[in-house]
């Protein structure tokens, strides 16, 4: 059985290679911006409560808009589609540069560039999702999707640890400058694309009826909605993210480089479980799979916060990273494999909503319970929580648990 992460479709699908490697690096031009903001917002604030303001930024414009950039998709060719937002997005990274280069120090401009960053976001996420499935054989797409779930993971321990060096060396100014060049890369690998229309966009339109006639199609697949449930299940109960400062300060003495080790452990073990991810085009009970990846989440962020000891907590967090990659792979999957074209781009866009919100909700959770008992008790409860609600999805969703999908067509390879 293969171990390692499947290069196929790398190798083998010129199309979705040149897409992928213009992503993966435009991803990490766009992991500088985010670490530039972040910083840049600090130095001009000093308040951690701003900063915290900028996931506020980044969440209402998914949360208000992703649905429906989902309805978009299913009725317009989603390479044009992906190529328009691609090319804003590359002047709201140039406009980022132009800012920083020009010395404005508005919070407001940075705090309104985010929020259009994340607008376009979600108008361009469900077109680039459904690619997966267009450019691969079935066989070849859980390979795909666990590339994919690589490159993200690269780009967010890659992004953060350049930016630094980057900023130390030319500034804040010359990461915002890197991204808006990266862009290139990633235009160059959807110009290249075939044209990619939905199979049946007659009769569709987007707006509020195309959104509420795929969340009903979500509501009657028992599979998809059984996927749903079992992400925000991990996220929503189990993130720890917020709570990594003041565990740090309580168990760890408090220092930056120990803060960084706790940040880095999630993305690091996720980068590991992408890499080990050739077993997973074996699985077939891909939904008993991804609820088995919740459980073992939710253990080792229930072990994180009992921890004393460094080692073993960054070990731990890498674990749960390791788990959560392995189950958004499987859901990723299952979302691309299980939906009909037609309604393909509207519940891609449910699944772009729910793994950026889960996270955020599950932000405000975690430091709320820490601030009322404390850290530790909070990532305890919240962990074993996930893992008990994964165990009760099993029975409540049986479906689910017990999916697997159709055997695969191997198409030869072109």
């Amino acid at each position: 059985m293969r171990v390692l992460a499947d290069l196929r479709p790398l190798r083998e699908h010129r199309d979705f290679g040149r897409l992928w490697t213009g992503t993966t690096l435009s991803s990490v031009g766009g992991a500088m911006t985010s670490f530039a903001v972040t910083l840049q917002v600090y130095q001009l604030t000093h308040s951690s409560a701003a900063v915290g303001a900028i996931g506020l930024a980044l969440a209402v414009p998914i949360i208000m808009i992703g649905l429906y950039g989902g309805s978009l998709a299913d009725s317009v060719d989603r390479r044009t589609l992906v190529l328009i937002t691609s090319s804003c997005l590359a002047i709201v990274s140039a406009v980022f540069a132009v800012q920083a280069y020009a010395d404005l120090h508005q919070l407001w401009l940075l705090y309104a560039l985010v929020a259009v960053q994340s607008l376009l976001g979600a108008l361009d996420a469900p077109a680039r999702r459904t690619f997966v499935v267009r450019l691969l054989p079935d066989d070849r797409v859980p390979a795909g999707v666990a590339l994919n779930q690589l490159a993200f993971q690269v780009s967010f321990v890659a992004g953060p640890a350049l930016g630094g060096l980057v900023t130390a060396a030319w500034g804040l100014r010359a990461c915002y400058l890197i991204d808006a060049l990266s862009f290139a890369a990633a235009l160059y690998g959807v110009a290249r694309l075939p044209r990619v229309p939905p199979h049946d966009a007659e009769g569709t339109r987007p707006g509020v009826s195309a959104v509420l006639d795929g969340l009903r199609f979500i509501r009657r697949h028992r599979v998809l909605a059984g996927a749903f449930l079992a992400d925000l299940d991990a996220m929503v109960l189990g993130m720890p993210f917020a709570l990594f400062p003041a565990i740090n300060a309580a168990q760890f003495g408090g220092s930056p480089r120990t803060l960084g080790l706790l940040t880095a452990a999630p993305a690091v073990g996720g980068v590991i479980g992408s890499t080990f991810s050739g077993p997973v085009g074996h699985v077939r009970r891909q939904g008993r799979a991804m609820l088995v990846a919740v459980v073992v989440w939710g253990a080792a962020v229930a072990g994180f916060g009992l921890s004393r000891t460094l080692w073993l907590s960054v070990v731990l967090l890498g674990l749960a990273g390791a788990a959560d990659t392995t189950s958004v792979v499987f859901r990723a999957t299952i979302v691309q494999v299980a939906t009909p074209d037609r309604f393909r781009g509207r519940v891609t866009a449910a699944d772009y909503v729910v793994g950026a919100g889960g996270p955020q909700l599950g932000n405000v959770r975690a430091g709320a319970i820490g601030s009322l008992a404390s850290p530790a008790f909070s990532a305890v409860s919240g962990g074993l929580a996930a893992a008990a609600g994964a165990v009760v999805l099993a029975f409540a969703v049986p479906d689910f648990a017990r999916y697997e999908p159709e055997p695969p067509v191997t198409s030869p390879t072109p």
